[in-house]
């Protein structure tokens, strides 16, 4: 037997396990020569028509079988010291089933025929038993199968081909830029995923994805020593579906912040000396800044922040799950509920608000060809000139909007774990007038410009919320004022994105991500990204986080 249908037949790690303080990474330790090995999908597609043969013949009405091989590597520095080192694997199957109308899952890290065929007996008796208690049948959306296919992430340069010393010699160098230029301390790190996943199904389906994903990160501290008065400023990156190449500057995806403040937006490829060298400036500069005046104010949101309010307030608030409450546990339900959608005139935010989901966005991290569930990916709106028009689905819950098909959200972090409604790629269309970022800065004569992600809350229903920062500057008549500390914003979605009053062209929009973004219970991890250009939100309520009540 040629070893790699041994290692095909055999698995490649007896489970799944997660590092406490980084969700979604861990499974086995692994020699780092091994994350490039693959399985012949010949193999996988055997086993998988192995589990489907036992689910029909135990009484299954569908099933479908996902295959998966999930890789990661994580360094990590401080100062002129590497801490740590890890590279992990998990590789095993996850069979899922209908059965009397009801959904069956089971999974198994004995990923040979036998094995796979026990898991999906397994779970068809699961649903028999789930049915005894369910009051309506699934009804799943049609699907066609599409035969044999595959998808790729469209990388460069494969990072987990990159050696280590390379990637720690970045690392290092990083934080020696920090250093040299007034941090007291510096620790950075970069994390790669790489998920090969396999997806069959009775109704025709083979499906052989490579999906990879890429993030560095640093957090920079300065200290006052004389005071003991210390400031943080973290990376200004943003993890990507993207290899290596993403580390390679390339002059023509850096934008130019607004004059004043020194600040380099990225598109497809990252500076990490550049922005460390900044970042420690920056946080020397914190220690000074004045502290920010509560009131009404025209606030400027970067890409890399106003993508997390994004992600909070229209992206899970269009989840459909959260919309009917399905999913309440964890993190709530939504305000968008589908009174507001039927009506056809619900205005979410003002004219200039269009924001798209779309799940083939190049260099997301929720970039796939296929959903897990089989389901060919796209685009699609959500909010059109400031209405509410859609959803985000699965298969099982078009039929409950009267639509004949899913928008591909079905996601699991791993083999082991259920597929279920997760966020696609939420992105607020860019302006269509030409605007950089210093015309946008001239029309405000009171007003805060805001970089970076920071603290936030936001309530169970996805409506009142509050947004901090990473760096924040004062804009008076119309020009940067010099830096600001201690701000964050209050507001409701509805009435924020109503107050958005312009927005940047084409040339200023970039990608923020969510590497880890949580859901459900129990809960799963998975990657997203969000894109804006720079845009402005007039008369919003800025408030002093320093300040004590009372």
């Amino acid at each position: 037997m040629k070893r790699r249908e041994f290692v095909g037949l055999t698995g490649f790690a007896a489970g799944a396990l997660f590092l406490p303080s980084f969700p979604g990474f861990g499974g086995n330790p692994v020699d780092p020569e091994r994350l490039l090995e693959q399985v012949d999908p010949a193999i996988k597609k055997r086993l998988a028509d192995a589990a489907m043969n036992a689910a029909k013949s135990a009484g299954a009405t569908y099933a479908d079988v996902r295959i998966g091989r999930y890789l990661n590597q994580s360094i990590f520095t401080r100062e002129k010291q590497v801490q740590n080192i890890g590279s992990g694997e998990s590789y095993g199957a996850g069979v899922r089933v209908l059965a009397n109308g009801t959904w069956g899952f089971a999974a198994t890290n004995t990923v040979t025929e036998a094995g796979m065929a026990k898991a999906a007996q397994l779970a068809v008796q699961i649903a028999k038993a789930n049915s005894k208690v369910q009051k309506e049948k699934v009804q799943l959306a049609p699907q066609k199968g599409y035969g044999d296919v595959t998808w790729k992430t469209p990388i460069q340069q494969n990072a987990f081909e990159v050696p280590i010393a390379q990637k720690v010699e970045l690392l290092l160098a990083a934080n020696a830029k920090a250093l040299e230029n007034g941090a007291s301390f510096v620790n950075s790190s970069l994390f790669q995923i790489n998920e090969q996943k396999y997806f069959a199904s009775t109704d025709g389906s083979y499906i052989d994805q490579d999906i990879h994903r890429i993030w560095p990160t640093f957090s920079v501290t300065a200290i006052d020593r004389a005071s003991g008065k210390f400031r943080s400023r973290e990376a200004l990156s943003a993890p990507m579906g993207l290899g290596y190449e993403y580390l390679t500057p390339k002059a023509a995806d850096k934008i130019a912040g607004p004059t004043g403040t020194g600040l380099v937006g990225y598109k497809m490829s990252y500076d990490m000396l550049e922005d460390a060298a900044l970042a420690a400036q920056q946080a020397k500069s914190k220690l000074t800044a004045k502290s920010v005046v509560p009131g009404k104010y025209d606030v400027v949101l970067d890409p890399n922040h106003l993508g997390l309010t994004i992600h909070e307030s229209v992206g899970h608030a269009t989840e459909l799950d959260r919309v009917l409450g399905y999913e309440a546990n964890y993190a709530g339900t939504s305000f968008a509920t589908l009174d507001k959608w039927k009506s056809k005139n619900f205005q979410y935010g003002s004219k200039l608000v269009n924001i798209v989901a779309d799940k083939l966005q190049p260099g997301s991290l929720g970039a796939v060809g296929y959903d897990d569930e089989g389901v060919k990916t796209g685009q699609w709106d959500l909010i059109k000139n400031g209405v509410l028009v859609d959803y985000q689905k699965t298969r099982d819950q078009a039929g409950i909007l009267g639509q004949d098909h899913s928008d591909g959200c079905s996601y699991a972090q791993s083999w082991q774990d259920v597929q279920f409604q997760r966020m696609a790629n939420v992105s607020l269309q860019p302006g269509k007038e030409k605007m950089s970022v210093d015309d946008m800065i001239k029309n405000v004569d009171k007003g805060v410009y805001i970089a970076g992600r920071g603290s936030y809350s936001i309530d169970q229903q996805r409506y009142n919320f509050q947004f901090g920062g990473t760096v924040f500057y004062a804009i008076n008549k119309g020009k940067i004022d010099g830096m600001l500390e201690d701000v964050a914003y209050q507001a409701n979605t509805q009435e924020f994105w109503n107050s958005c009053a312009a927005i940047c062209d084409q040339s200023d929009y970039r990608l923020f991500g969510s590497f880890f973004d949580g859901k459900g219970q129990p809960s799963q991890v998975s990657a997203v990204s969000h894109g804006s250009s720079t845009t402005r939100f007039n008369g919003v309520n800025v408030i002093n986080t320093a300040r004590k009540i009372g």
